[in-house]
C-alpha cells in the first residue's frame, strides 16, 4: 500500500523515508518481445530463446531499459499524492543495472525518499527505486526518479 501524502508540508517532512517494497511482478518473454518491437532492440540476448540459451546468460534477460521502465510502474505503488493539480516526471539521476533480469524472474520496486524541496508553487521529489529480483542479492536496476507535485487545496493531514 502506498503512502499517501496531501500537503507540501507532510511531503517535505517524508524526506529519507523508507517507502517499502512493491507486489511481485514476473518478466515474461511476452513483455520483453513487446518492449523489443516498441523500441527496434530485437538483440538476440533479449528475443532468441535457443541462442541466448548458449550464450553469458544461460537464457533470455529483459532489457535493461524495459527494467529502468518498469519503475514507472512502482512508483505509484510506493507513493501517491492526494490533492493534486499536477505531477511531472522530471527525470532520473544515477540509473545503474547491477544485475540482469533472466525471462521469468520475478521483480519488485523498493523505495526510499532520498530528497524533497521546494521548487517555487511545487514540490520535487528524488525517490530512490531498487528493483529486486527474487532470490538474487544485486538488483536488476537502481534508479533515482524525479518528480515534481503542484498541489491542489493543501490541508494538514498527515501521511497515511
Amino acid at each position: 500500500m502506498p503512502l499517501t501524502f496531501a500537503t507540501p508540508e507532510a511531503l517535505l517532512a517524508a524526506e529519507g523515508r523508507d517507502l517499502g517494497t512493491t507486489d511481485w511482478l514476473v518478466v515474461d518473454q511476452a513483455r520483453i518481445d513487446r518492449f523489443a518491437d516498441a523500441t527496434d532492440d530485437h538483440q538476440w540476448i533479449h528475443v532468441d530463446p535457443v541462442r541466448a540459451a548458449e550464450g553469458p546468460f544461460g537464457g533470455c534477460i529483459a532489457h535493461g531499459y524495459l527494467t529502468l521502465s518498469l519503475a514507472n510502474r512502482f512508483l505509484p505503488q510506493l507513493i501517491t499524492i492526494d490533492n493534486l493539480a499536477m505531477g511531472v516526471n522530471v527525470g532520473c539521476d544515477r540509473v545503474r543495472f547491477p544485475a540482469p533480469v533472466p525471462v521469468g524472474a520475478r521483480i519488485r520496486g523498493r523505495g526510499e525518499i532520498l530528497r524533497v524541496v521546494p521548487k517555487g508553487e511545487a514540490v520535487q521529489s528524488t525517490v530512490r527505486i531498487t528493483i529486486e529480483i527474487e532470490g538474487n542479492e544485486r538488483p536488476g536496476c537502481v534508479v533515482d526518479t524525479i518528480s515534481r507535485y503542484t498541489f491542489a487545496n493543501p490541508t494538514s493531514e498527515e501521511p497515511s
